[in-house]
């Protein structure tokens, strides 16, 4: 089953169990693929990397609102995105560990031979490649960043 076609499925059985968060949140993300397809352009379809980076968006989204919100205590707003945000989540592959995001980092660093933070352009672009929807970019910036500060 594809990704586009989970996303339905869960909706149908969201709205039969009256679930009104997993409902909006499901019907909002359909709705911004769909956005994204009409962007691409209707002659090639939108495939599971396109829709994953869809989903990370939105994510992203709601993170930052949830960050926005605690800053102004609205704790109402706060569970309201956490709610929503857990709903993407499960959308998304299972995140990496610090652990295993530099690991990967030193093959690349090895691999283009980077020699300091000069460098980070370079690593940057091939493990973002590599780690696309498996790690955030910001916890990927600040292991790269630290293991190329040790160089």
């Amino acid at each position: 089953m594809s990704l586009a076609e989970r996303l339905r499925a869960d909706l149908n059985q969201a709205t039969k169990a009256g679930d009104k968060t997993r409902v909006s949140t499901i019907r909002l993300l359909i709705a911004s693929i769909n956005n994204a397809q009409i962007a691409k352009g209707k002659d090639s379809p939108l495939d599971e990397g396109d829709i994953l980076t869809v989903i990370q968006k939105q994510a992203r989204q709601h993170r930052e609102s949830i960050e926005a919100f605690a800053k102004g205590s609205r704790g109402d707003l706060v569970a309201k995105e956490e709610s929503e945000l857990k709903v993407l989540l499960e959308y998304l592959p299972q995140q990496m560990s610090k652990d295993e995001i530099a690991a990967a980092a030193r093959k690349v660093i090895e691999e283009v031979a980077a020699r300091g933070p000069a460098d980070k352009g370079k690593v940057m672009s091939k493990v973002m490649a590599q780690l696309k929807g498996k790690a955030q970019g910001t916890e990927v910036n600040a292991v790269v960043s630290e293991l190329l500060a040790g160089l």
